[in-house]
């Protein structure tokens, strides 16, 4: 996890306390912290911080998370049942006495954050770049792989397919339009590169892939992530071409 601001200010007035990014997931965290029990007016302010951030920034996946002392029941509840349309988590801090040393102890109260996902074909993912750029942040091995993922693309897809370059992923887009079906993210010091799917069929996908020892799971309903090194994508190229062109039908590309 990676600490992205503090005490961020927002559009319309009020602060942030903690802007966090998974790297892995593409997911932000809007965080907000408070002292004593939780109150309506912390609740209301950690869901509107994370609308205007889900709003600003839509190529990326959002969770709102409450952090407070107590949360006690009453709220617990009113949270529960936001959860059901909005990915909340609370979280209550625990200071405690341990000998002369003090011990934080964080409780995961609240956890719903595979409710929503935001749409990527949006042009979000943190603002436009260039090959240059991904080629300094990934570095030419990890390029290698995603370019390799781009010709499986273009051997089946009928309209040819392009990289639209953000600072979070790498899309695709024909004709100038966006249709991000596959996107990758490359992760340099872990020398591996996600190939992210929009697939109604990725939990058969991710146990295929699981089956031949490649590490792949099904994020929600219709995300399937495949996470592969250089070798790694030789090796399982097969399959991976196959799910390329099974997503490729299901968009009709």
């Amino acid at each position: 996890m990676r600490v992205l601001d503090r005490e961020r200010p927002l559009p319309g007035g009020g602060r942030l306390d903690m802007l966090l990014l998974d790297e892995d997931s593409n997911r932000r965290y809007e965080v907000e912290i408070m002292l004593g029990a939780t109150d309506p007016s912390h609740i209301i302010r950690a869901i509107e911080y994370w609308d205007i951030e889900r709003r600003r920034y839509p190529g990326y996946e959002h969770a709102a998370v409450l952090v407070a002392e107590n949360i006690t029941t009453r709220f617990l509840n009113v949270m529960s049942l936001l959860a059901g349309s909005i990915p909340l988590i609370a979280i209550q801090l625990d200071a405690l006495q341990v000998n002369d040393n003090i011990v934080i102890n964080f409780v995961p109260v609240l956890d719903q954050t595979e409710l929503r996902t935001d749409d990527t074909d949006d042009d979000g993912g943190g603002g436009q770049v260039d090959r240059a750029y991904w080629d300094k942040k990934a570095g030419p091995s990890l390029m290698k792989i995603c370019d390799g993922v781009l010709h499986l693309v273009n051997e089946t897809a009928r309209a040819k397919q392009s990289f639209n370059y953000l600072r979070g992923y790498i899309g695709l887009q024909s004709n100038g339009v966006v249709r991000n079906f596959i996107h990758l993210s490359p992760k340099r010091t872990k020398k591996i590169v996600h190939i992210n799917f929009r697939n109604n069929n990725c939990k058969k996908w991710a146990e295929q892939f699981e089956e031949i020892g490649a590490e792949a799971r099904s994020i929600n309903k219709n995300r399937l992530r495949v996470t592969v090194t250089a070798s790694e994508f030789q090796k399982h190229e097969s399959l991976i071409t196959r799910a390329v062109a099974a997503t490729i039908k299901e968009f009709d590309v």
